[in-house]
């Protein structure tokens, strides 16, 4: 299992790297990603897309369908450990509290570019570092 932060997402909708690692990957990983990093994802893509003269509605739809591939985690699920991902990232930027909390609530490490996770107890990995984490969890489900 792994927590995608929103610029992973953003990421599977502007490469190909990381939308190939999940669609191999999808039958031995879980793939989440709280709400907000949806929203936040679905908030800044316009405006990356514009400023790279990419046509938004091809983006914009196969953004629509990374619900297949990586799941939506619910407040209801994460809310619970808002405090301690608050705590642990109020140094750096507390608005991702929730992709932690999610981490926190399903145990497992987070995907992200993000510096910011880094140090907050919970195992971090990058998109150039991930295939490794990805074939271990793909060989331990084997």
């Amino acid at each position: 299992m792994l927590v995608l932060d929103a610029n992973i997402l953003v990421r599977a909708v502007l490469g190909s790297r990381v939308l190939r690692l999940l669609r191999e990957y999808s039958g031995d990983v879980e793939f989440f990603a709280p709400d907000t990093a949806f929203r936040e994802a679905r908030k800044y893509l316009p405006a990356i897309l514009e400023r790279r003269r990419l046509p938004a509605a091809p983006a914009m739809a196969m953004f629509d369908l990374l619900v297949v591939l990586v799941q939506l985690v619910g407040p209801d699920a994460y809310a619970p450990f808002e405090a301690i991902a608050r705590e642990r990232i109020s140094t750096r930027d507390e608005d991702d509290w929730p992709v932690l909390a999610a981490a926190l609530a399903l145990g497992c490490p987070i995907w992200t570019e993000d510096t910011d996770f880094f140090g907050c107890g919970v195992a971090t990995w990058t998109t150039d570092r991930i295939g490794l984490y990805l074939a271990g969890a793909a060989n331990r489900s084997a």
